[in-house]
């Protein structure tokens, strides 16, 4: 990600500072960026991931199927939940990676090199994990629901504060933020592949003697749309238990545990990686649109302020 650089003492490199606001904002503005290129595909992962076997041959027929039923709409069956949550939730994961990345500089004063190494890229973006799940699971709780749920008749529920009622006549808070868990078991090891991916594939595309932002859209695209692939590389199987956790019926499961033990009962290890081709159909354009949104609007506001 970019950054801004502090000046002190010019014999000396220094750590680099990243605003706060700065960091909050183009979070957000490339949070909606990646919904809008991504969610179709998001449906189709988490339908084949909570659907019997054999509901679906894959990706293309979920597409197929949700376009006959429900029309092109009912590809986006779910993105006002995302839509609306996405923005203080990418917000918060770019803010909380910079806030991980200031910790390390803290915890290593006097160190030469402003460039972290890849534990501690890996320890920011566990960081960014933390604080983003509390805003991340309940959301992803709704839009599962809502992806899930029937079409037509079967429909349960008209949009994401009808099924906010429901969940909380049904448990209360605890069931608005079902999967808890599960959630940052994905996001945190997710995360660190997702920032290390990046920061890395950066540097190896930024010009000998130049700086990040001299890169070029098509490799901020590509640099961006690798961190993606790199995180749902480690992330679906997690990922899987989440789905199935946060769209049964109250009472199914005791626990992301209990998913498991079941899940590998009753269908195998290969079930924990049902959702594995929309996953990675959608990983590429929607993390490529994610950072473009991110540098460009991060570049807009360094001119502005």
């Amino acid at each position: 990600m970019s950054a801004e650089f502090a000046d002190t003492k010019p014999a000396q490199k220094v750590a680099p500072q990243t605003s706060a606001v700065k960091s909050f904002l183009s979070g957000g503005f490339g949070g909606v960026c990646s919904v809008l290129v991504g969610h179709p595909f998001d449906l189709a992962k988490v339908r084949i991931q909570t659907s019997p076997n054999g509901t679906y041959t894959g990706a293309i027929d979920v597409f197929k199927k949700t376009v006959k039923s429900d029309g092109f709409r009912g590809l986006y069956r779910g993105m006002a939940t995302p839509l609306v949550g996405v923005t203080p939730i990418f917000a918060v994961s770019f803010w909380a990676y910079d806030m991980g990345k200031k910790v390390v500089y803290a915890a290593t004063p006097g160190r030469v090199s402003q460039e972290l190494s890849i534990p501690e890229l890996a320890f920011a973006g566990f960081f960014s994990a933390i604080p983003t799940t509390l805003l991340m699971c309940p959301t992803e709780r709704i839009k599962v629901v809502l992806q899930t749920q029937g079409s037509g008749v079967n429909k349960l529920y008209n949009g994401p504060i009808d099924v906010i009622r429901a969940l909380y006549k049904e448990g209360g808070v605890a069931s608005i933020f079902r999967g808890t868990g599960a959630t940052l078991l994905r996001d945190g090891p997710g995360s660190a592949a997702y920032f290390v991916a990046y920061e890395l594939i950066k540097r190896s595309l930024i010009p000998e003697g130049g700086k990040a932002s001299d890169l070029n859209p098509l490799s901020v695209l590509f640099a961006g749309g690798m961190a993606g692939v790199a995180m749902w590389t480690i992330a679906i199987p997690p990922d899987v238990l989440k789905s199935r956790l946060q769209s049964a019926p109250a009472g199914t499961y005791k626990g992301t545990a209990d998913v498991l033990r079941i899940l590998l009962k009753t269908e195998g290890p290969q079930a924990l990686f049902k959702g594995l081709g929309p996953a990675m159909m959608r990983a590429f354009p929607a993390n490529a649109a994610t950072f473009l949104g991110v540098e460009y609007s991060l570049r807009a506001m360094n001119m502005i302020w």
